[in-house]
């Protein structure tokens, strides 16, 4: 994975180039929205990346909590930092697309609030991770996002049970979207995939580091300690 990383870098800029060349250029206007619809090309593969993620988070977690392996609990907090990130994304991009086209930022719409309620429980799980100690901290994190967990079939079966403002999926809902649009939104994915992937594996080496280096400390303060006879 040391020689892939280095490869799957240099590959990832230019993909990201080219998908923003690709989504900004290339594919047509949408009839009805017009450019705005441009900003859709970031704002689904980000929320596809950042599922895919956060469902690496809850398989990472339940691993943890069967085994208690460290290695699954790092992979869990990578795959939670990496899942925030992107689901930022769409909780920007949103709003920026829905003003025009709604002619408001936000409404409490059944699949934006889920969406927000997701982005919260992962960031309370990193806030979690951050600011608690001690060893039921990862116990209790990992509980945490197997809760969090829960909230992704209903950020994504929303828009089928319940009447809401968010627009159909044209993908696997019966819609139909032009070819050139579809080639770039899975352009776009692949291209988030790949940085997605680079960002997950930096978390990832980062918090074995830590881990390591918070063993070697705590190791030499034992050792150091004063002995009493």
């Amino acid at each position: 994975m040391k020689k892939a990383f280095p490869i799957l870098a240099v590959l990832t800029v230019p993909l990201l180039g080219y998908a923003f060349y690709q989504a900004m250029f290339v594919a047509p206007a949408d009839q009805m929205q017009g450019e705005v619809y441009r900003i859709i090309y970031y704002h689904v593969p980000s929320a596809w990346t950042a599922f895919i993620f956060f469902f690496i988070n809850f398989v990472a977690s339940i691993v943890y909590l069967i085994r208690r392996n460290p290695k699954a609990d790092a992979v869990a907090v990578a795959g939670a930092e990496v899942g925030v990130v992107f689901c930022t994304v769409v909780l920007v991009t949103g709003p920026l697309w829905a003003r025009p086209v709604w002619g408001i930022w936000w409404t409490w719409d059944i699949r934006l609030t889920s969406t927000l309620v997701l982005w919260l429980i992962y960031v309370s799980y990193l806030i979690l991770r951050r600011f608690t100690h001690g060893d039921q901290m990862p116990v209790l994190a990992s509980a945490l996002a197997v809760f969090g967990a829960l909230d992704m079939p209903l950020v994504y079966f929303s828009i089928w049970f319940f009447r809401t403002q968010h627009p159909q999926p044209v993908i696997g809902g019966g819609g139909s979207i032009d070819p050139r649009m579809l080639h770039v939104w899975l352009l776009n994915w692949a291209a988030f995939l790949c940085y997605g992937l680079l960002i997950f594996w930096a978390s990832y080496r980062l918090e074995n580091l830590k881990r390591e280096l918070e063993e070697t400390q705590s190791l030499e303060s034992m050792l150091e300690a004063p002995r009493f006879r």
